[in-house]
């Protein structure tokens, strides 16, 4: 069954709206609470990058709490958003598919980097994916009584394998000498819903985070040599959102390691309307300066 990307949008829209509701002041709390028991501000202060997860915040609203934590402790005036950008139309998809295929990203109008006060296209402004996110960050500068770091949220498209062509990196150039850089992805897409076979869809504890740690880690390890166009074919193997922000942040910093800190997961087969298995993994992975 084809897949209605304008429906899916408003049902994670409407999901996503209605979990920060029901988490309320007290599990809002408790998840920044959660995201203490790692300390990567150093990380960041060293000049490395965090990637946290966007999918359930029940499930991995902890992991995005820890990034809030580590960028309002680094010291940073300045904190770098690089975000996924999801393709919820079927021109999006079509691109990217074709892309991967190795047509020429420079022939498609999404090719280039959306974010607030750029001019362009503002597919950003419906996307789901920084959320949790900014729910957390008010939260807890609220919290804090701070106002907190300066936060540019960037929204690349279309990497290709080559960052560095991308119309606007060299704004994101000028902007990472000085600031902090977090990024998200949702590495491992997995099971029926997200089209693989029956008897190849496993339960996340009956072999699928297994299956998650390794593809997470073969995808790290593509991009910490800085093999661009291989990491952009390993995430469309991966089934992960990752592809053009994981290429424009190990593009901003240069060589760098990367490893999973925590990972979990989340369901998805209610809101894909299919059988289970089907879910994605939720991973929090720390880049260091090699």
């Amino acid at each position: 069954m084809e897949l209605d990307r304008d429906q899916l949008q408003s049902d994670i829209l409407d999901l996503y709206q209605r979990e920060q509701q029901a988490l309320g002041e007290g599990g809002t709390l408790d998840l920044l609470e959660r995201g203490r028991q790692w300390d990567l501000s150093g990380t960041l202060s060293a000049g490395g990058v965090i990637v946290f997860p966007h999918a359930g915040v029940a499930d991995c609203g902890h992991q995005v709490a820890e990034a809030v934590h580590a960028c309002l402790d680094s010291g940073a005036d300045k904190v770098l958003v690089v975000s996924v950008l999801h393709a919820f139309t079927e021109e999006m998809q079509e691109a990217r598919v074709r892309v991967a295929e190795g047509e020429d990203p420079a022939g498609f109008r999404h090719w280039g980097i959306q974010g607030p006060g750029l001019s362009g296209l503002q597919n950003w402004q419906h996307d789901h994916v920084l959320m949790t996110w900014r729910h957390l960050w008010a939260a807890e500068t609220e919290r804090r009584g701070i106002k907190g770091p300066e936060v540019i949220e960037r929204f690349p498209y279309l990497a290709a394998g080559k960052p560095w062509e991308l119309p606007g990196i060299e704004e994101l150039v000028e902007i990472a000498k000085d600031a902090a850089i977090v990024s998200t992805a949702d590495a491992f897409h997995h099971g029926i819903g997200y089209g693989d076979p029956p008897e190849r869809s496993y339960d996340p504890h009956q072999g699928g985070l297994e299956l998650a740690r390794k593809t997470i880690d073969e995808g790290i390890e593509i991009l910490s040599k800085g093999d661009y166009w291989g990491y952009n074919q390993h995430c469309v193997t991966a089934k992960s959102d990752a592809r053009d922000a994981g290429q424009v942040f190990r593009y901003l910093r240069g060589p760098m390691k990367g490893r999973i800190l925590d990972l979990g997961y989340s369901l998805a087969d209610e809101l894909y309307k299919s059988p289970p298995p089907t879910w994605v993994a939720c991973a929090l992975v720390e880049w260091q300066m090699a």
